[in-house]
């Protein structure tokens, strides 16, 4: 511990600046997984995907990478205005100087709390704020992040199941008309499943099925 302080004691401050910047870059890359999925839009993206394809019955057909890549591009068309706030406001005057790593952390949590309060339930904020005993915030920018982030996350779970809900109930339609015919005409050994799975996807595909569910995810946000 000695020696590290001595190493920054002994450095220059244009050294130290650099130190600071490499340290800051490698603690966002470390955490950048935990707030992609839980302080943005890829939990709902991901789980209505995944919603889909499970009520397609189609198993492993689209594979998992490619919902789990079409996902981070979606959040990252979604997130967009966020970035961009957080590069300007954040990012660059603290890489100019400008700023304090300190500043830099407050100014870029806002957008962040700003677009997680958006779309997330009072109900469930309330939750976390009444086990931890705090005081209600008066603005955004008041709510702690500790509180916030699982708040969001559980109003998003609950959002993509209500649109998962949903995804089902057409497919579970064709499930069952296709399992009703098959019992009336006594073929009790044949699986329903194998007869509806090409009603379902030809209904996905007259209906565009990706294009709506698509267009009614960007539209929840």
């Amino acid at each position: 511990m000695n020696e590290f302080i001595q190493f920054f004691s002994n450095s220059s401050p244009e050294n130290v600046s650099v130190s600071v910047k490499l340290l800051l870059l490698l603690t966002v890359l470390s955490l950048a997984p935990s707030i992609l999925i839980l302080m943005t839009c890829f939990t709902r993206i991901v789980i209505v995907l995944s919603f889909v394809r499970t009520a397609l019955a189609t198993q492993q057909m689209p594979p998992t990478q490619v919902l789990i890549g079409l996902s981070l591009f979606l959040t990252f068309f979604v997130m967009a205005p966020t970035f961009e706030k957080v590069n300007d406001e954040a990012l660059i005057p603290l890489f100019n100087n400008e700023i304090t790593l300190e500043e830099a952390y407050d100014r870029a949590s806002v957008p962040f709390k700003e677009f997680m309060s958006a779309h997330t339930r009072q109900k469930d904020l309330a939750l976390f704020l009444d086990y931890s005993k705090a005081e209600r915030p008066k603005s955004v920018q008041d709510i702690p992040l500790t509180t916030l982030v699982p708040a969001f996350a559980i109003s998003e779970i609950k959002t993509a199941f209500q649109i998962g809900f949903m995804i089902f109930i057409p497919f579970l339609v064709i499930d069952m008309v296709v399992s009703s015919v098959l019992m009336s005409m006594g073929m009790m050994m044949l699986p329903p499943v194998m007869i509806s799975l090409p009603f379902k996807i030809l209904l996905f595909i007259m209906v565009d099925g990706w294009y709506l569910v698509v267009k009614s995810l960007l539209q929840s946000y």
